[in-house]
């Protein structure tokens, strides 16, 4: 029997896969599979601008507090929210050329992360992203000349 996409999205992406495999086409759903594979590049699109979000949000805190004294946490999650929107961009390059408007769509996150978790309120920082894909990728430290050393 088949299984309904509105009722059980696994039993039925089973089901097209299994159709898909056997090379009967004209059983596919593909309105339906047409609307998942567009999905799958929302999701990464998604999981990159939450990424970037963290990343800002703790480089905002990073560069301005910069005598918190538990800033080791910080350096970690920097580095490891680094990596991984690495690994999105290297994975996904189409959405390297979109890294601005990724950026701007994410900073407005990263600055509620910094307002909840800083002394700060909003006008306190800028209203926009101060960093470039660059800065943001590599071992750029706000306020720093070289990288930390908590």
């Amino acid at each position: 029997m088949s299984a309904e996409y509105d009722q059980d999205l696994v039993a039925w992406s089973r089901e097209q896969g299994q159709l898909l495999r056997m090379g009967r086409f004209a059983q596919l759903d593909i309105a339906h599979l047409a609307e998942e594979i567009e999905d799958l590049g929302k999701q990464e699109r998604r999981a990159l601008v939450s990424r970037l979000a963290v990343l800002l949000g703790h480089l905002l805190k990073w560069q301005y507090q910069p005598d918190y004294p538990y800033r080791k946490s910080w350096r970690a999650t920097i580095n490891t929210q680094r990596r991984a929107v690495a690994k999105l961009l290297n994975e996904n390059p189409s959405l390297r050329g979109q890294a601005d408007l990724l950026i701007a769509e994410a900073y407005p996150d990263a600055l509620d992360l910094a307002v909840a978790e800083t002394p700060f309120d909003y006008e306190h920082f800028s209203g926009i992203c101060p960093w470039t894909i660059e800065q943001i990728l590599t071992a750029y430290w706000p306020g720093a000349e070289a990288a930390p050393s908590c």
